[in-house]
């Protein structure tokens, strides 16, 4: 199948999976939509929101429709990283046998991922990096497709362990879940307080899936849209000459390569979906904010005089 072809039956696949997820996750829309994204590019999110809002739910619906393995992992300050990765046994012929944690699937939830201490936190690093894990010696591949979807919640504070630099740096995206709107509550009290249930389709496959990421990876990109998703990433270093005095006065750190690597793989997700056959400049525009906002970091004079994250990447779009 030519890629043209490839990319119309990505558009009449992806509408049908809204629809199919629609059926379960009321409202969210956008929430589902950067998920998504961020799933067809090949990169991991972090869903930050306060709690029954259903990430768990929207994240187990994702995974159905995807025809996926999920696991979910609920992180706690005695989780250990062989919780997560597995560990070896003595069978019962004294040999050594792996037994296979969580981390063996093809969708993860962790779920509070800044409630467990730094280093289970960055037993998931590999994980996410490498798409493989070691355990004593051993190297263990994960299979394909492979995500983490991680939760934080914004509010309890007490006793969590932020998460460093260099790790959110490994999500592709963060994404704000807010609370639904009124009418949309309402739906969701109807539909969860009745008997009914809905059956979710299995729309695609693991390989499918692999597909359209490869994909959406041979789309080609003009070269003034990357120099504009690299003008624009440095744009958010306080130190580099392009900053403006804005950056300069409230900004802290600036980000990486990644983003700007991230800002075109997204972007051509965003195209594809919406049946275009190469990214522009709108495409990187829609899906800044999300790839931006946990790798901007604002100091203490912004926190001062009240400047959000959003605030400082909206001056900079």
């Amino acid at each position: 199948m030519s890629d043209v072809k490839g990319i119309e039956r990505f558009v009449e696949k992806h509408d049908l999976l809204k629809r199919e997820i629609s059926k379960v996750i009321i409202g969210q829309e956008k929430v589902v939509d950067q998920i998504l994204i961020a799933i067809f590019s090949g990169g991991h999110a972090l869903l930050i929101g306060v709690p029954g809002l259903a990430k768990t739910l929207m994240v187990n619906t994702i995974s159905k429709a995807l025809g996926l393995e999920f696991k979910r992992v609920q992180f706690t300050p005695d989780l250990m990283p062989s919780d997560i990765l597995g560990s070896e046994i003595l069978d019962a012929n004294k040999n050594f046998k792996f037994i296979k944690g969580p981390v063996f699937t093809n969708i993860l939830l962790a779920d509070e991922i800044n409630r467990t201490p730094p280093k289970t936190q960055s037993a998931l690093l590999e994980a996410m990096q490498e798409k493989a894990v070691t355990i004593s010696g051993q190297h263990h591949k994960l299979s394909e497709p492979y995500f983490v979807l991680a939760t934080q919640n914004p509010i309890e504070q007490e006793g969590t362990y932020p998460l460093p630099e260099a790790q959110l740096d490994r999500f592709m995206f963060a994404i704000n879940l807010e609370y639904p709107s009124f009418k949309e509550e309402v739906e969701v009290v109807k539909s969860t307080t009745n008997v009914q249930s809905e059956n979710i389709k299995h729309l695609f496959d693991a390989n499918e899936i692999i597909d359209i990421q490869q994909l959406i990876r041979r789309m080609p990109v003009a070269d003034n849209v990357i120099e504009y998703a690299v003008r624009l990433v440095a744009k958010t270093r306080p130190n580099d000459e392009n900053a403006s005095e804005f950056v300069k006065e409230f900004v802290d750190w600036g980000a990486g390569p990644r983003a700007s690597q991230n800002l075109i793989l997204a972007a051509k997700t965003h195209a594809a979906t919406k049946g275009k056959f190469s990214p522009d400049i709108e495409n990187v525009q829609a899906i800044a904010y999300s790839v931006l906002k946990h790798r901007v970091i604002k100091n203490y004079k912004a926190e001062a005089e009240g400047y959000s994250i959003e605030e400082i990447i909206k001056q900079l779009l």
